[in-house]
């Protein structure tokens, strides 16, 4: 007796098609995705490129010290009756550094000072370092050569003053507020901070500085 067997469809017959429309249904899924991930890190946000509060923040301090350098020059040069009285000004014969240093009374450079006192040399080296910093921060231009400068001058004039000290040479008290930071150092590390934080991008021309040939060969000029 023949056994007859019907035919009839295998359950897993259509299986494999199934699996392959799965599979590029996740495929496609996966390529958009990565198309969306890839937009979304290439994409530039809209404030990339805008100064914000801290950049205005550092824009002011940077204004605020450049106008204390430059006035100090301005008064010292034409005698406009602050610190500098009219007719003892630069361009009337004044000295701008004799009176300073001429005057110091206390620490380990006193001597020294007093030497500087009026020189020629001096007196132009100051002036022009007051100057271009002054400058310099104003316009937000050339900060590192403008910090190291200033930090220069104020480490001189912090050591002019000497603040450690106690008591000056006469014996009288020297009056200081504090034996280590006082307004110089302040100024020092604010013109050190001003330049490592590139104020000059807000408020000034920094950038256009920065574009300079010269000035991206020679970073130390930013």
């Amino acid at each position: 007796m023949a056994v007859h067997e019907h035919p009839h469809r295998s359950p897993g017959f259509h299986l494999p098609f199934r699996r392959m429309r799965t599979a590029a249904s996740e495929t496609a899924a996966s390529e958009t995705a990565a198309s969306e991930t890839a937009a979304s890190d290439t994409a530039v946000p809209a404030h990339v490129g805008t100064p914000g509060a801290q950049a205005y923040a550092f824009a002011s301090l940077r204004l605020l010290t450049g106008f204390v350098f430059l006035w100090a020059f301005l008064d010292k040069t034409f005698g406009l009756g602050y610190a500098t009285p009219s007719g003892r000004s630069w361009l009337d014969g004044g000295s701008p550094t004799k009176g300073f240093l001429g005057s110091v009374a206390a620490g380990p450079m006193r001597s020294t000072f007093h030497s500087w006192a009026g020189a020629s040399w001096a007196d132009w080296l100051f002036m022009l370092g007051l100057l271009g910093i002054g400058v310099a921060l104003l316009a937000g231009v050339a900060l590192r050569p403008a910090a190291a400068a200033g930090t220069l001058m104020m480490a001189l004039m912090w050591m002019a003053e000497w603040p450690p000290a106690k008591h000056l040479a006469d014996g009288s008290a020297s009056m200081s507020t504090n034996p280590f930071a006082d307004y110089h150092l302040v100024y020092a590390v604010a013109l050190i901070a001003l330049a490592a934080a590139s104020a000059g991008d807000a408020l000034g021309l920094g950038r256009i500085w920065a574009r300079l040939p010269l000035v991206r060969r020679s970073r130390w000029l930013r």
